[in-house]
């Protein structure tokens, strides 16, 4: 039986090539898996909303109920002392790059760029984002929901893609690249094209990216289940 040899994808090549093929040796390049029992990440990112409206943090004095997030939290670590930028385009930038909006020129929401440094609504590709890095490192990357990091001109039915979600570390992407969108008839992208939605007549946006969410886990889970994946829900 050959020996079946494997090297990091992108180094030199392990085998042996001989004058015959009963004298060389094959070897195959392989991606870098991601850690042992990396976990699986799921980043639920929500606009206009106070601190202390979700559950676990005071509900408005439990006026709002949130059980399904409630659930979550008592589950794990909570962390309050994030440096939010009180817009959503500044705040997305900080949190899928780690570092501060005006450096990644986004000092305001990608509408009222102004042509200045630190608010020119484009992210200097040095500002690497997360997602790239873990699609590197053996993760499946998904983004769902509101994107809002592209600018105007560069929304439309032939880009450039290199600003939106799959040219910035995604693999998958449905949602919408502006700051909002109708919830009952939106305007969908689905990884680097638009969409036509078929709609019931109970449809919401809501359901639907959640729709999607699952169907993506399962799939992968289904084929690779220890494979980990970074899944991002925005609205």
């Amino acid at each position: 039986m050959s020996e079946n040899r494997t090297y990091p994808d992108g180094t030199p090549f392990t085998g042996v090539v001989a004058r015959s093929i009963e004298d060389s040796k094959p070897a195959w390049p392989i991606p870098t898996p991601a850690p042992e029992n990396a976990p699986d990440v799921l980043m639920i990112i929500l606009d206009d909303i106070g601190f202390a409206q979700l559950g676990c943090f005071g509900g408005l004095g439990g006026r709002l109920k949130t059980p399904n997030i409630d659930k979550l939290a008592s589950g794990g670590l909570i962390y309050n002392n994030m440096h939010a930028t009180a817009l959503c385009s500044p705040t997305r930038s900080s949190i899928l790059t780690g570092r501060n909006h005006h450096s990644n020129g986004v000092g305001m929401i990608m509408e009222r760029a102004t042509g200045f440094p630190g608010y020119n609504g484009r992210i200097p590709k040095e500002c690497g984002f997360l997602p790239a890095v873990l699609k590197e490192n053996g993760y499946n990357t998904y983004c769902l929901g509101k994107w809002h990091l592209a600018p105007d001109e560069a929304t439309g039915a032939t880009g450039p893609f290199d600003r939106w979600p799959l040219g910035q570390g995604f693999e998958r992407y449905y949602g919408f690249l502006s700051g909002e969108t109708d919830q009952w008839n939106p305007d969908l992208i689905e990884d680097n094209h638009h969409i036509d939605v078929q709609k019931t007549s109970d449809y919401h946006l809501t359901v639907d990216l959640v729709d999607h969410a699952i169907d993506w886990i399962t799939m992968q889970k289904a084929i690779s289940e220890k494979k980990p994946y970074y899944n991002v829900s925005s609205g």
